[in-house]
């Protein structure tokens, strides 16, 4: 077995209930050998019985638990997890799973991505699962889809054994939901692209070695002027800031970064020039997936060990699990869950068909991440004042699903984008 840091003591029980060790080694193999044609086939396959996906999550679930949860107590309290639990995770297979095999990928389907960031998320690692998610459900599909095969050649190989980490830099001080706010710009010298600027709000923007950069490169059409572009983190001129403290995910490093005539050569450009917020666009539906995925699986682990704690908390004689309240409070967050559940398995699959919609993307996270903050917040609620406490997880699933319903475009948004699906725009 890999152990991450051997000389640290542990600081944390598991979030979960705690099973045998698995080694990473093991989840290499069911990553790299089933994982390339048959969990893609079983995932694909509804008729099927997902034997092998779920021996996948499985073992990762219980690697998660072995190798993250004795350390995770002490990496949020240092609002960071370290830059070689990136390495452990590729050495395991476990980044990047749907890469093509020809880059270092398992070239399995994005359902094995999405199942990874949910193990992380019902386990009450939110910030990790948000840098994961990052990396290996955003960053790495823009290359894929969008990359010349020099671009992937130089990337995707290193971001499947963890030595890049990926990030992506939309969001500027003046720019959020409303990316054709751009002031980031790249001018054109010779054979070289000069950037300068800067982003606000980059998760992975401490440990980043690589991050796609929107930026304008034809001033005066604002959407229809920006452009992506590869930037090599250790470049000249790029600088980070420290990471940012928030009120949550702890363990997803947040940074600014700061561009001053960063020289960038031709082939740095990510599809066509001022074609950016094109790809921005159709990358869209698979970020809002994969945060939905985050949702639904971070409540369905705020809800078990709510289950928990309710039967046996004792007041007035007798388990909280026992008054009315908490047990119909349950049954509603119960069912609240199990139909963002079914909405969410229904649009990876229709992502997986290339049939996923904006607007569809847009109402699934829209109604997971809205669910996800009552689910977290009425869980809470039921632990009384030890809620309140960072002593017990719930407080964690609490603080860390605000953020949901802002990143990736925030709940106002989504429900303009929806609207627009049924009457037009305003």
């Amino acid at each position: 077995m890999v152990t991450l840091f051997p000389t640290d003591p542990p600081v944390a029980e598991p979030i979960s209930h705690t099973t045998d060790p698995a080694s990473f080694e093991s989840i290499r193999i069911i990553g790299h050998t089933a994982g390339s044609k048959a969990i893609e086939n079983l995932a694909m396959n509804q008729a099927t019985e997902f034997d092998e996906m779920t021996l996948f999550r499985d073992m990762a679930r219980r690697a998660f638990e072995q190798e993250i949860a004795p350390f995770f107590e002490d990496w949020e309290a240092q609002h960071l997890v370290p830059r070689a639990l990136w390495n452990t995770l590729g050495d395991a297979g476990l980044l990047c799973p749907d890469v093509a095999e020809e880059y270092g990928g398992a070239g399995t389907s994005a359902h094995v991505t999405l199942a990874m960031i949910e193990e992380l998320a019902y386990l009450g690692f939110g910030g990790i699962a948000t840098g994961y998610g990052i990396h290996s459900n955003i960053v790495a599909p823009y290359l894929s889809r969008h990359g010349t095969s020099e671009q992937k050649n130089q990337w995707l190989p290193k971001m499947v054994t963890g030595e890049c980490v990926g990030a992506l830099a939309m969001t500027e001080p003046g720019a959020g939901s409303d990316v054709q706010g751009i002031r980031t710009h790249a001018v054109k010298d010779g054979n070289e692209w000069v950037l300068n600027g800067s982003k606000i709000f980059i998760t992975n923007g401490i440990h980043a070695d690589l991050v796609i950069v929107a930026a304008i490169t034809d001033p005066g059409k604002g959407a229809k002027g920006t452009s992506l572009f590869l930037v090599d983190a250790h470049s000249p001129g790029f600088e980070k800031s420290k990471k940012l403290e928030k009120i949550g995910q702890h363990t997803s490093d947040t940074a600014l970064l700061f561009f001053t005539d960063v020289r960038l050569p031709a082939e740095a450009l990510l599809g066509e020039e001022n074609k950016g917020f094109a790809i921005l666009m159709d990358e869209l539906p698979r970020e809002r997936l994969g945060i939905a995925a985050q949702a639904v699986a971070a409540s369905e682990g705020a809800l078990d060990i709510t289950v928990s704690y309710v039967q046996e908390r004792q007041a007035f004689g007798q388990t909280i699990g026992q008054f009315q309240n908490t047990r119909f409070k349950l049954a509603e967050v119960k069912t609240e869950i199990a139909l963002n559940r079914a909405f969410y398995q229904q649009c990876a699959d229709k992502y997986a068909r290339g049939e996923l919609t904006t607007d569809e993307a847009a109402m699934l996270k829209l109604a997971s991440c809205e669910m996800q903050c009552r689910v977290a917040n009425d869980c809470l609620q039921l632990f009384g004042g030890y809620g309140y406490t960072t002593e017990y997880p719930i407080s964690r699933f609490y603080t860390d699903a605000r953020i949901q319903t802002i990143y990736g475009g925030s709940s106002e948004i989504m429900r303009e984008l929806v609207a627009r699906s049924i009457l037009g725009r305003a």
